[in-house]
């Protein structure tokens, strides 16, 4: 009874020292548990700052490459210089030797005239952009070769993370056995390929060159091999771009200090933004400092503190996240930060514009205030004098009337006056009144073949809505079975190229003369969003007055302001960066051109030239930073030679906010007769001798075609 007892009372007292240990349990399991959260959470955020940290390291290790590769080139350029300057100095002997004996230099490494090079119209692929792309599966070792060979090639090495990512995503496989041709010599490139298995030859008029490059190529042993499609890869360069900059317009539209800018200055503004990055507790504004920069958070977030009065410490007054912004009274004037801005761990990302490249693009924001954007969306701007250029000119759409009844039976041809990869220009005169014109004949069936019906179509339009003294008139078309035709005005004066070719180089008074009617030309053009993109000496003619007329516009398109396009087109020495790596352009990648002309016309070859349109791109990629200027090219010149050509496309001389005005303001036109240019009044430098409107003298002989095109019935040309 009483061991009962006691056993009673044992258990009642384990019961209540149980009920009070369960609370303290409890507590202890919570705090351990939170614990464990706290540390997730630490690892977590850990997890995220090493993912920044590696691809901050890809960052610079892309960075360092790239210096790397311009060092070598440096290196190779200076080992370079000298030869080139003597083939240089030796053309130019020649040259001279030839002018005063009378005769053509024939044997001239320019003899024979640069044919420009295109790809497809990109309005198609642009319409396919919101498609969706087909991937394919691959495992990691299969991801990885593709990505190291993208980033060893020359071309692809610089494209973004997320473009190398889907081409490697969208690459499919296929297998090909012994003897199979993967690629046939002569036939036109549609894809790029990537080595997985096995092993393939090169041949070239079956010569065989063991190493991938021009010619056919077949493999040895069966083969797999990775493949994207052109018009894949295209889809995804311009998708990647379009989407970027759209990301980076919607970002600045935000601001309510930016909302009276433009479509085309938001555009501008957008590509001038560079990322940067700041890891977890990095300042990035500091109080007291002065500032000319400008932040969006693309990425990540921030704190922003401020000493108060009472505090020794400054106290936290906001925290910003992405889409946030932060410092645009920079854009405004120097004054003092007000308040610290320091980075959340992990890191943060920002996309930055500085006060100096926002003036030279857009303006002082006062000035934005006063501005009235309605002339530019309309395709004028304030500084050119087109009203009195079209006044001056006779009426294209006038002339095209009293030609109307004109049928191609009416014109004789008289001689040919240039060929080129479509067809040929011949100089026509009618049977009744016997003036004459030049007749630009193209074959349709080669349009078909590569492709440029829409660009035929462009160079119709804009030609024929074209009214300026420096370019060249469309009066109307034709068609037939085997051509279409374009009735052009007739510039007997000759080409440009034909008399550099003879003269080696010009002066400076001459190149400026003629740099000036190509600035007027393209300012013509630019107040209408429309780009050139085939700026060079041989589209360039002289009327009987010595006065430039710019020609061929097969490669010009309107794309209005604040667009880009994506086509792949141009004469190789002539392409700016970004049309190379397939960035997208706009009117920018005339100003480079431009560049390029005044450097060529200064010392009779481009800066930038190799013996096969590869080897010239990748010098182009170089930059005109590594380029030794010849001595020919005097101090100014030199400047805005490299003002125009730019790596950049926003810090290019004729692309900010004053435009080609810009380019007609540099010291190199300093005391030049702009308005003697525009009214006639000023004598050109050389005046081509034409005896009559039927004399071809001035122009080089060629042989009467014996090509005859099949004929086209497609109905492509419906509206010729």
């Amino acid at each position: 009874m009483g061991s009962s007892v006691s056993l009673n009372n044992a258990q009642k007292g384990n019961g209540e020292q149980d009920g009070k240990l369960l609370p303290k349990r409890t507590a202890q399991l919570k705090r351990e548990l939170k614990a464990k959260d706290d540390f997730l959470q630490r690892k977590e955020a850990e997890l995220q700052y090493r993912q920044l940290v590696i691809d901050e390291k890809d960052m610079e290790l892309t960075k360092l490459r790239k210096e790397i590769h311009e060092l070598k080139c440096v290196v190779q350029q200076t080992a370079r210089k000298s030869s080139i300057l003597s083939m240089i100095q030796e053309d130019r002997e020649m040259a001279a030797v030839n002018l005063k004996s009378g005769t053509k230099d024939t044997s001239s490494s320019r003899k024979e005239k640069r044919m420009a090079v295109s790809g497809e119209s990109s309005s198609k692929a642009q319409e396919n952009t919101k498609k969706e792309l087909e991937r394919h599966p691959k495992d990691f070792r299969s991801k990885q070769l593709i990505k190291d060979a993208i980033n060893e090639n020359d071309f692809l090495k610089n494209l973004e993370a997320a473009q190398v990512r889907e081409i490697v995503d969208c690459m499919y496989p296929k297998t090909y056995f012994k003897g199979d041709i993967i690629v046939q010599e002569g036939d036109t490139g549609h894809a790029l390929y990537v080595i997985a298995e096995g092993c393939v030859e090169v041949t070239k008029d079956c010569e065989f060159l063991g190493q991938m490059r021009g010619g056919t190529v077949f493999a040895i042993n069966n083969a797999k091999l990775w493949i994207i499609d052109r018009s894949v890869f295209q889809m995804i360069m311009m998708r990647t771009g379009m989407t970027r900059q759209a990301e980076h317009v919607a970002f600045l539209k935000s601001v309510p200090l930016l909302k009276n800018l433009s479509d085309q200055e938001f555009s501008k503004l957008g590509d001038v933004l560079e990322e940067e990055y700041y890891h977890g507790e990095d300042f990035i504004i500091r109080e007291g400092e002065t500032g000319d920069t400008f932040y969006i958070i693309n990425k990540g977030s921030v704190i922003v503190t401020q000493a108060v009065t009472g505090y020794d410490d400054p106290q936290e007054v906001r925290r910003l996240q992405r889409g946030d912004y932060f410092g645009e009274k920079a854009l405004l004037s120097e004054d003092r930060r007000t308040a610290n801005v320091i980075a959340e761990t992990p890191g943060v990302e920002c996309l930055v514009v500085e006060r100096t490249a926002f003036n030279a693009l857009i303006g002082n924001l006062d000035e934005l205030r006063e501005k009235d954007y309605g002339d530019l969306e309309r395709g004028a701007t304030g500084y050119l004098s087109s009203s009195k250029i079209d006044r001056n000119c006779t009426s294209a759409s006038g002339i095209s009337e009293q030609l109307k009844d004109l049928t191609l039976d009416e014109l004789e041809v008289i001689a040919t006056l240039g060929i080129g990869g479509f067809g040929r220009v011949e100089l026509v005169q009618t049977t009744k009144d016997k003036h004459t014109y030049a007749l630009k004949c193209l074959k349709k069936k080669h349009i078909i073949d590569t492709r440029q019906q829409e660009h035929i179509h462009s160079e119709k339009k804009i030609m024929s809505q074209a009214n300026s003294p420096f370019i060249c008139k469309l009066y109307r078309t034709f068609k037939d079975r085997k051509y279409v035709y374009m009735l052009l005005e007739l510039c007997l004066g000759g080409e440009l190229w034909s008399i550099l070719r003879d003269r080696g180089c010009f002066d400076d008074s001459t190149s400026r003369f003629f740099v000036a009617c190509v600035v007027e030309a393209l300012e013509y053009l630019h107040s209408r969003g429309i780009v050139y993109r085939d700026l060079k000496p041989e589209n360039l003619l002289l009327n009987k007055d010595g006065y430039i007329k710019l020609v061929d516009f097969g490669f010009a398109k309107r794309i209005g302001f604040g667009r880009k396009t994506w086509t792949f087109c141009g004469t190789p020495e002539y392409v700016a960066p970004e049309i190379i790596l397939n960035k997208g352009h706009d009117l920018s990648a005339d100003c480079w051109s431009l560049g390029i002309l005044i450097f060529e016309l200064l010392t009779g070859s481009p800066p930038f030239y190799a013996s096969d349109p590869m080897k010239t791109y990748n010098i182009i990629l170089r930059g005109m930073d590594v380029m030794e200027f010849p001595k020919k090219i005097g101090r100014n010149p030199q400047n805005l030679i490299r003002r125009l050509c730019r790596e950049s496309p926003t810090e290019r001389l004729g692309y900010q906010k004053d435009g080609l005005a810009d380019v007609k303001n540099h010291k190199w036109f300093h005391g030049f007769h702009w308005q003697g240019l525009l009214h006639r009044t000023l004598e050109a430098p050389i005046k081509p001798k034409v005896k009559s409107p039927t004399d071809y003298s001035n122009f080089d002989s060629y042989a009467k075609d014996m090509d005859v095109p099949p004929d086209d019935l497609s109905g492509w040309d419906e509206n010729f």
